[in-house]
């Protein structure tokens, strides 16, 4: 009989090497309260869970326009991987440099898609990732400084259709 032993070596290998297998504690949430709810549509809108997320990154404060890039296509041919680059474009000093930066998806089921944390020794806040869009919608980025200052940055993007009926 064959046995495969290659994954389960790649699975010790990285739970050793500290890596977490784990759900994050928001997956694992998001999983209990959907069972107890009536589920709308696989991929319906959280808008309440994008407001959630926009007042606690913000924390009440004022957002400043200026600072932040955000670098979305226009128009987005495969929804399953949507490039996304940010950068903060505000000097980064050892007394006020970017502590954390949220890519969220206005219309996704689960609005976050991204988050990223630096330290002053990183010297520049950026990063380019591929994220998931349900559809056709905004994307914001938020970041904050050490200082207290909340910057944002937003971008529609159109989606093309899947071939996997998304």
């Amino acid at each position: 009989m064959f046995k495969n032993t290659t994954r389960r070596s790649m699975v010790l290998g990285a739970a050793a090497a500290g890596a977490s297998l784990a759900l994050p504690a928001s997956a694992l949430a998001q999983a209990s309260s959907a069972a107890k709810t009536p589920l709308v549509g696989p991929l319906a809108p959280n808008p309440a869970e994008f407001k959630k997320l926009m007042e606690q990154f913000t924390g009440g404060k004022a957002t400043q326009a200026d600072g932040l890039q955000l670098d979305v296509p226009v128009l987005a041919d495969n929804p399953s991987a949507v490039p996304v680059k940010v950068k903060v474009t505000l000097p980064i000093t050892e007394q006020d440099w970017c502590e954390e930066i949220i890519v969220l998806a206005e219309l996704n089921p689960s609005p976050l898609t991204c988050r990223l944390q630096f330290s002053a020794a990183a010297g520049t806040a950026e990063a380019a990732v591929r994220i998931r869009l349900s559809q056709s919608q905004t994307v914001h980025a938020l970041a904050r400084m050490k200082s207290g200052k909340v910057l944002v940055a937003k971008q529609a993007t159109t989606v093309a259709a899947s071939g996997c009926g998304m």
